[in-house]
């Protein structure tokens, strides 16, 4: 009864907006075409999935995501640690990570686009481009909050700087991190989903723009669907990697 209750106070809002949605579908006065109905939509994605066109469009908007976020997260983690290690690192990139920080990194599609094709190269660019920030800014911080004395008895020991990486840094920043990467991964998703629309992919961006642009409304409530139930059950993955991983740390015994 405790977990039911529970899976209620989580999923309340959701059911209620499913409540309201049918409601308003079924005794409002809002065409088909401004809001299509639950079960018009439900239907879409049970035909579009049966087709084969809804799990070939997932997985190619995930696989780009997916390679996007996985550059981001290996030189974002690389950059952040060299930041707060390397001086002269430190120096070149900071102005650059503050500078490219607050902008939408999106508006750099175009000239991906010129130096690279409407490709699928130029779409995991910028993915990558726009997920490494919150990377760069948690490994670097984490980095440079590992306690000093750490370091300095780990060195007394006779650790080698490769030791101190991998048996020191490593493990400290992990927590902030993972934090870094959780920010990053749905950065990847959503701008994923927009060079699609802007490259006319055949990915869920690019199959949503074009039942757009042909009036079909169904289709486009359909694949937001898609994308908000895949986007959630990538993040709610992330967060168990997390606990897996951060067992040892002390935020899991909250």
């Amino acid at each position: 009864m405790a977990r039911l209750i529970s899976f209620f106070e989580a999923t309340g809002s959701l059911f209620a907006i499913l409540l309201l949605w049918y409601l308003a579908t079924r005794y409002g006065t809002l065409s088909e075409f401004l809001l299509p109905s639950p079960a018009s939509v439900l239907a879409r994605i049970a035909d579009d999935t049966a087709s084969g066109d809804l799990p070939t469009s997932l997985l190619l908007t995930l696989r780009t995501a997916g390679l996007g976020f996985a550059i981001a997260a290996l030189a974002g983690t690389t950059l952040g640690i060299a930041m707060a290690r390397i001086r002269l690192v430190h120096w070149f990139f900071d102005p650059l990570i503050s500078l490219g920080f607050p902008m939408p990194k999106i508006a750099f599609l175009p000239v991906f686009l010129l130096w690279l094709g409407p490709t699928a190269a130029s779409q995991i660019t910028i993915v990558a481009v726009s997920a490494i920030f919150p990377v760069v800014v948690a490994a670097f911080s984490g980095a440079e909050g590992v306690e000093k004395t750490q370091l300095w008895s780990a060195r007394s020991l006779g650790a080698s700087r490769h030791g101190l990486l991998w048996q020191i840094v490593l493990p400290a920043i992990t927590p902030q991190l993972f934090t870094g990467l959780q920010i990053a991964l749905p950065v990847a998703l959503v701008t994923t989903i927009v060079a699609e629309m802007l490259t006319g992919s055949d990915g869920i961006g690019g199959i949503m723009l074009g039942a757009m642009r042909f009036a079909d409304s169904a289709g486009v409530f359909a694949y937001i669907i898609v994308i908000a139930i895949a986007g959630t059950l990538v993040f709610r993955g992330m967060e168990r990697l997390r606990a897996r991983l951060l067992r040892w740390h002390p935020e899991q015994s909250h």
